[in-house]
């Protein structure tokens, strides 16, 4: 009999913290130095151990690698978008990991209807305009930031990372002969923006904490140095840029997590000043789409200044300040963005949990038309504009998708409304959406408020039945209805997949954000340890059954439920966790902490945020009982959540818990925040995790053989 594997035993080193007269020392904070060799081998070791531990799955793991790959088309290529006169399309390939990125010429100025190309048809005129495979040869990572095409055509603006750490290098290449310039800029983020003089690029570059925080425009093939634009001092902004729709304004947006303030300028002026629309004020949030009405420059502003769930008003360019209102502020509607067009806007917004979308056409004489919401089939779909580069098309493109229907891709026909199916996402295999219910329930906090929970399973399955709940909760992002091909992995063993939609996400407007932020975090872990104990109640599931998973900030949701309700869970498993979090937003220095001041508050300055940090921070609140079996998984080049803080929260967790179920840490040694790069190598690290999945929820391993003897009660 093979003996269980030891895991390494992080080394103690007394390390005092001191905040607010509170004293707490922190054992393992010397594993934040990633120069140090002995962190580097303990990183290593931690990895074999994790390897030695889940050896056993790795024919599981096969398996479900194999189903991804059997189930994707792998030689395809994507819709085509007209911009100009071109069509742009991105192909993939059996082998390779990366897309190429293509176009071919138009047909004529009529040719709206996109190409139907097979994947395997020599395309006329077809031209490689990037292919990402040959940019990542020799790097064991490889992320694309920006690709973006001159309004002329002729020039290709794209950023690379190679090494995961979200800095990007800037490179050029001229289209017509398919030479590079010799103009690279290093070091910048991950977009780019082109000018309308089709010579002039915009671009952000980072401070030391990672935040983008100067605007430069730089002339191609002029051989002068770039120009300062705009640079923002203040640390809690981050700064983004952009063009209009129309190519008539360049945009330069300065947000924090609460204040947002917008400057515009001519984008055919390569010299152009900025001017705001609207003087910052300190938590008003808004953002600017340009608009012409009735031959007048106008902008469509959404703010909610006054307007928790945000308002939409119109004011001429040449003066902004005077507004009129086109939609008022809902309890129970949050705007979320417009779009503009020559003859239509389309709003954006967000509705029972969901988001949706809405039509309004624009008459030559300056009115608006009456709004028409498209709708789609399922309860739980989610759709939204999908490649609407074009001021002036006869067509809208939209996608649309819920947790058993494939991605669908429409083009509405704005005269006639007309609605034509131009893609659906393929599923390769007998995949059939009938034989999966999705469906919406809620669950009742503690303090009466009612929280949705997503739920997707195979039809006909016995219940109570192996569950993964999944959580986010910060940031007011949403985690909306979506396919996924490897889901279907755990669907089809008899898993039962549920999201809950946690206060602190933006599901159900502004208020079910601002109740999960600051003061009121910790109504994002009661939240989702409500929606357990419902799943639970309701004979869903099991807690020897139930696994729950999360990343990042949903990383310190699966820290802080693992503390406080360890009982109710059969694991966790937390990617790329934030579960050090009062040791990153107490020190500034570190990047994107004073950005994130407003989501968490102030530890440094406020002796109450440090008090509630405290009280839930993963880390500091480990505590000697039971915990269910740990995966965690990180990246070492992370610039958003550091490797060191699941480093320290499993030593901590295998110092200080009472039982003998495994910890993991599983560290990419070459990959960032999002990840290890490449979709072969992403299937192999989804496999892994599935693989750890159903395995600790007791699930059926066998893919493919759906019988209710497999079923019933593991």
């Amino acid at each position: 009999m093979s003996q269980t594997p030891v895991p390494p035993v992080a080394k103690r080193v007394e390390h005092r913290r001191e905040h607010h007269g509170d004293v707490f020392i922190d054992p393992y904070e010397w594993l934040r130095d990633k120069d140090n060799p002995e962190v580097i081998e303990y990183l290593k070791a931690e990895n074999a151990y994790a390897d030695k531990m889940t050896e056993h799955l790795a024919p599981l793991r096969q398996k479900i690698f194999d189903e991804i790959k059997a189930r994707t088309k792998e030689t395809d290529l994507s819709v085509p978008v007209r911009r100009n006169d071109w069509w742009y399309y991105a192909r993939s390939f059996e082998g390779k990991q990366y897309h190429v990125h293509c176009r071919c010429p138009v047909a004529g100025p009529d040719d709206w209807t996109p190409p139907q190309f097979d994947e395997d048809t020599d395309i006329p005129g077809e031209q490689v305009l990037l292919d990402e495979n040959v940019e990542a040869e020799g790097h064991e990572f490889f992320a694309l930031g920006a690709a973006t095409v001159s309004i002329d055509a002729n020039t290709l603006a794209y950023s690379v990372d190679v090494v995961g750490n979200e800095r990007y290098t800037l490179r050029f290449k001229d289209l017509r002969t398919g030479e590079l310039y010799d103009d690279e800029i290093v070091g910048i983020g991950a977009g780019a923006t082109w000018a309308a003089d089709n010579r002039t690029i915009y671009y952000t570059t980072l401070d030391d904490a990672w935040r983008p925080d100067t605007v430069w425009r730089h002339r191609v093939g002029a051989g002068l140095p770039a120009e300062r634009v705009y640079h923002e001092p203040d640390e809690r902004f981050w700064l983004a840029i952009g063009r209009t729709r129309s190519d008539k304004y360049i945009f330069i947006a300065a947000g924090s997590a609460v204040t947002s303030e917008v400057r515009y300028a001519n984008a055919a002026d390569p010299g152009a000043e900025f001017t705001p629309v609207w003087p910052r004020r300190d938590l008003v949030e808004y953002s600017v789409e340009h608009a012409v009405v009735g031959g007048e420059d106008r902008f469509l502003i959404l703010h909610n200044d006054g307007a928790v769930n945000f308002t939409l008003v119109e004011a001429p360019v040449a003066d902004p300040t005077a507004t009129r209102t086109l939609i008022e502020h809902r309890d129970d509607v949050r705007l979320e963005a417009v779009d503009a067009f020559v003859g239509h806007i389309v709003v954006s917004y967000r509705r029972e949990a969901l988001p949706r979308i809405q039509l309004w056409p624009l008459y030559a004489q300056g009115e608006y038309g009456r709004p028409e919401e498209l709708t789609f089939e399922s309860e739980l779909m989610s759709a939204g504009l999908a490649g609407n580069p074009n001021w002036d098309s006869p067509k809208l493109r939209v996608g649309a998708t819920s947790y058993v229907t494939p991605v669908r891709i429409y083009d509405i026909d704005l005269a006639t409304g007309e609605r034509t199916l131009l893609r659906e996402q393929p599923v390769l295999g007998d995949y059939r959406p009938e034989d999966y219910v999705e469906r919406r329930d809620w669950a009742v906090a503690d303090d009466g408020a009612r929280v949705p929970i997503s739920i997707v399973h195979r039809v006909g399955l016995q219940f109570p039945a192996p569950t993964l709940l999944y959580g986010y909760g910060a940031y007011e992002s949403c985690e909306d209805p979506r396919f996924s091909i490897a889901r279907l992995s755990l669907l089809d063993r008899g898993m039962v997949f549920a999201v809950a939609h946690v206060r602190g996400g933006g599901e159900l407007g502004r208020p079910w954000y601002e109740h999960g932020k600051l003061l009121e975090k910790k109504n994002t872990f009661t939240d989702f340890i409500a929606v357990a104990r419902h799943l639970i109640n309701t004979d869903v599931t099991r807690p020897e059954n139930l696994v729950a998973l999360g990343g990042s900030a949903g990383g310190l949701l699966i820290g802080a439920v693992a503390n406080m309700a360890p009982e109710l869970f059969a694991g966790f498993l937390a990617q790329v966790p934030f579960v050090d979090a009062l040791t990153t937003i107490l020190d500034p220095s570190l990047p994107l902490t004073v950005t994130e001041w407003d989501e968490w508050g102030n530890p440094l300055a406020d002796k109450e945020v440090y008090e509630y940090m405290k009280s839930y921070s993963p880390y500091e609140n480990v505590e000697a009982k039971d915990y269910p079996p740990i995966l965690a998984m990180t990246s070492l080049n992370d610039t958003r959540v550091l490797y060191v803080e699941p480093a320290k929260w499993v030593a901590a967790l295998r110092h200080t818990k009472t039982d003998a179920n495994p910890v993991l840490l599983k560290t990419e040694m070459s990959a960032g925040h999002g990840g290890i790069s490449g979709r072969y190598e992403r299937w192999k690290e989804v496999a892994f995790q599935y693989a750890w999945l159903l395995d600790t929820a007791k699930a059926n391993h066998e893919g493919g053989a759906y019988e209710d003897e497999l079923l019933e009660g593991s």
